[in-house]
């Protein structure tokens, strides 16, 4: 159903009052100033493009410029007292909290977020940070015995560097975030590339952030261009020691292959996935449908760990899917500035055509469509297909959009059978009343996350976070997010070399 939306004017006033603060289009070398390229950078509102500011993006020397001075600062940040390390970044998490109310707004503008999910973003960005905090007092190197006597092998953990980050459009501010803070409490610098649908909420405002926090000048540089222009150049750059992406597998794919060429780079791949959500026969019917609501229309499905597919076994298939459509109905989708909206725009026309395309193949492919929302401009209502088979397209590929299609499966068997039939393993989910026939389910599915009886969609800062197959390598958060900013590096001592062998 479409909203007759109570449109809130201090959600849009508060949103462009950030936007028309900023003081240029990046932040380089610690400095506000527009880039140097010939292309713009536009900032949009995602309900309908309208255009807010626009600024000239970073060129491919704005890059360079970024990283060298990152080069040149991180040498005696990583020489900074733990401590003083950790109140930078515990200071930037008070003011992600006290800037709540704008942030918030802002991403309800810009990347087209309900009320609902800019505050959970909110939350997660200032969890992650704060998590983060703790990172420079938690970073230890290691002592092990030698063979030789005499000797003492001391094993060090230390900052990687510079690190690039690549961030995306549909979570920015946080996954934005997600990288910068723990690289920059470790001991690195960082220069951040966010998406063009979102270089506010995904970069700008957190150069502001950290600047008021108190980072050192030159640590955190932020670079708003055009992918085509400055994309290769910023992952393939000499300087960074590691890239880490958040994004779609194919750019992923090409951002690990250039990272392989010339000076090799340690990557962090956070990409596409294809979240099944499996719902067993003993599982609690009114639980699986709210989690099922949560894992796909969450931000209108613009999630990667967003349900793509339901597996619902046969003998509670039925009533699942005139419980799940009756749910998906009631939804109201509309302009986001109305706090009733859960279903907001889809962020740009590319992707409302990449969503539309999947519904219509559904249809064509002769699954039976039980929820049919609104196609108006860039609002995509609810779309609920039955009756879809592994083969269909909107089975096999990631939607990225309000729609969804059930699976009916013969038994637990097939349930996970079906669950691993695809390339991607991010996140996942599981339906039981037996909680521990949930655990046995959940370790057979091939993906970095299961869930039992809780949506796809969870993100906590302290527990680790990241894909199997072609949905990623690494992992984020908590201790593994130390191992993935850092690296190691053996001292061996000796207090005089001995005789040798020859």
């Amino acid at each position: 159903m479409t909203a007759t939306a109570t449109t809130s004017p201090d959600v849009r006033t508060a949103a462009v009052s950030v936007i028309d603060g900023l003081q240029a289009g990046s932040f380089i070398g610690g400095v506000w100033r527009d880039g140097s390229s010939k292309r713009p950078i536009t900032v949009t509102a995602a309900l309908d493009g309208t255009v807010l500011r626009r600024f000239s993006g970073a060129s491919a020397q704005d890059v360079d410029q970024a990283y060298e001075t990152a080069a040149a600062a991180q040498k005696e940040w990583a020489n900074v007292p733990p401590t003083e390390r950790a109140a930078i970044i515990s200071r930037a998490a008070d003011i992600l909290e006290r800037r709540r109310p704008k942030l918030t707004a802002l991403l309800r503008i810009e990347s087209g977020s309900s009320a609902l999910k800019a505050n959970i973003e909110v939350s997660a960005a200032v969890g992650i940070t704060r998590e983060s905090a703790t990172f420079p007092n938690r970073s230890h190197g290691t002592l092990h015995p030698s063979a030789f006597p005499g000797k003492e092998n001391r094993v060090y953990r230390e900052a990687l560097g510079v690190i690039g980050v690549i961030s995306p459009w549909n979570f920015p501010l946080h996954l934005s975030i997600r990288s910068v803070a723990p690289a920059l409490a470790l001991g690195n610098a960082v220069v951040l590339k966010p998406a063009s649908d979102t270089p506010v909420s995904g970069g700008l405002v957190i150069a502001e952030i950290f600047e008021e926090a108190g980072l050192p000048q030159g640590l955190l540089s932020v670079v708003a261009g055009a992918g085509s222009e400055i994309g290769d150049h910023f992952v393939q750059h000499p300087i960074p020691s590691m890239i880490s992406f958040t994004g779609s597998t194919p750019v992923g794919q090409r951002v690990a292959s250039l990272a392989a060429q010339g000076h090799l780079k340690k990557v962090a791949l956070e990409l596409g996935g294809n979240a099944p959500l499996v719902v067993l026969d003993d599982a609690d019917l009114e639980g699986a449908v709210n989690g099922a609501l949560m894992a796909k229309f969450l931000h209108q499905g613009q999630i990667c760990m967003a349900a793509n597919r339901i597996i619902v076994d046969a003998s509670v298939y039925d009533e699942f899917v005139d419980r799940f459509a009756a749910r998906a109905r009631e939804l109201v989708a509309g302009d986001t500035t109305d706090d009733s909206v859960i279903i907001g725009p889809v962020v740009n026309d590319e992707q409302v055509a990449t969503v539309a395309g999947l519904i219509e193949a559904a249809r064509q492919q002769g699954a039976r469509e039980v929820v049919g929302g609104q196609l108006d401009g860039r609002l995509v209502g609810p779309h609920v297909f039955a009756d879809v088979t592994e083969d269909m397209d909107i089975a096999r590929d990631e939607i990225f959009g309000p729609a969804v299609g059930i699976i009916k499966a013969h038994g637990e068997e097939e349930a996970l059978r079906i669950a691993n039939n695809t390339e991607f393993g991010l996140s996942s989910a599981v339906f039981t009343r037996d909680v521990e026939r949930g655990v046995r389910f959940a370790r057979g599915v091939k993906a970095g996350m299961t869930h039992v009886n809780d949506s796809t969609v969870n993100d906590e800062p302290h527990v680790m976070f990241g894909g199997e197959k072609n949905s990623g390598l690494g992992r984020f958060n908590g201790e593994q997010a130390i191992e993935d900013f850092t690296t190691l590096h053996w001292v061996g001592v000796r207090s005089a070399m001995g005789p040798v062998p020859f």
